[in-house]
């Protein structure tokens, strides 16, 4: 009777020792599978990816770059962005930039020609203002073009005369691109009139009025002719405002314009053609007119 109860008593304390093995059991699976995922896992990430990370993208264009730049600096001899400035990269332009755009009379243009170092060096052109603070041994004191600073000379830009044409009146320039005919076409029957052109009828008389111009023709000739002479000066004006404006990658940039009262051009003397000017303007027949003077 005891030993029965005995028995009753003694199989309840064996169930905890069947869970405790099946539950080290269970832990043991799970230990295996946890080791087997963790090695598959290193093994995958041993395998390298086909595409290159970001790292090397960075390594790649920063290579590429100074590369560039060497071969820039190389080649250009001063820039290492193949001649572009951009103006964010100069302190000067950054304080331009801040600062606002200036507005100055041509007399206190003046001021601005180089010749007081803690000032920049500015010079004008049809109006605006523009600096060439970059440049001091081209347009500062004993500076080939020291002459163009400080002032707005931009009839000289287009007449080559930089010693009578120092100032900002364009008037008359365009006669510079207006075609002359030759002598031998008008030897006998008279001059040449105002821009080139004969005298009204001149070829007609000549040619006994089948061959030559009438008088409409004449004058349609010589507005077309007139008309070209001005688009002539206009690209001209423009062509120098790029180069100074930094556009054709010189260290220069526009910082405003000059204040003018009204009418002061009229209060000017109007200027007669300088002789370089008027020995190289273009003849009649030409296929291509000659252009305004640039400097190389």
């Amino acid at each position: 009777m005891s030993d029965a109860n005995t028995t009753r008593r003694r199989k309840p304390a064996e169930s905890p020792k069947k869970d405790d093995e099946d539950w080290i059991v269970v832990k043991e699976q799970q230990d295996k599978h946890s080791q087997s995922s963790q090695g598959s896992s290193d093994n995958s990430n041993d395998i390298a990816s086909p595409w290159p990370s970001l790292l090397d993208i960075l390594r790649l264009l920063t290579g590429l770059f100074l590369l560039s730049a060497s071969l820039s600096y190389f080649i250009t001899g001063s820039s290492l962005l193949w001649g572009w400035n951009p103006w964010f990269l100069s302190p000067t332009q950054v304080q331009s930039y801040f600062r606002g755009p200036i507005s100055l009379t041509d007399d206190e243009l003046l001021a601005y020609n180089g010749v007081d170092p803690k000032k920049p060096i500015y010079l004008g052109l049809n109006g605006s203002i523009y600096d060439v603070s970059a440049a001091p041994n081209t347009y500062g004191p004993g500076g080939g073009y020291h002459f163009f600073a400080g002032r707005d000379a931009a009839r000289a830009y287009l007449t080559g005369c930089f010693q009578e044409d120092l100032t900002p009146d364009l008037r008359g320039v365009e006669e510079m691109f207006v075609p002359v005919d030759p002598p031998s076409d008008h030897a006998e029957d008279g001059g040449v009139a105002e821009g080139g052109d004969l005298e009204e009828g001149t070829e007609l008389k000549r040619n006994g009025g089948r061959n030559g111009l009438t008088k409409a023709e004449l004058k349609i000739r010589r507005e077309r002719d007139y008309r070209m002479a001005r688009k002539k000066v206009q690209e001209g004006i423009e062509g120098w405002a790029r180069v100074f404006k930094g556009e054709t990658g010189r260290p220069y940039f526009w910082v405003g314009t000059i204040k003018r009262e009204e009418g002061w051009l009229e209060k000017l003397p109007r200027r007669e053609l300088c002789e370089p000017a008027r020995d190289g303007r273009p003849k009649r027949g030409d296929e291509q007119w000659s252009q305004p003077y640039t400097r190389q």
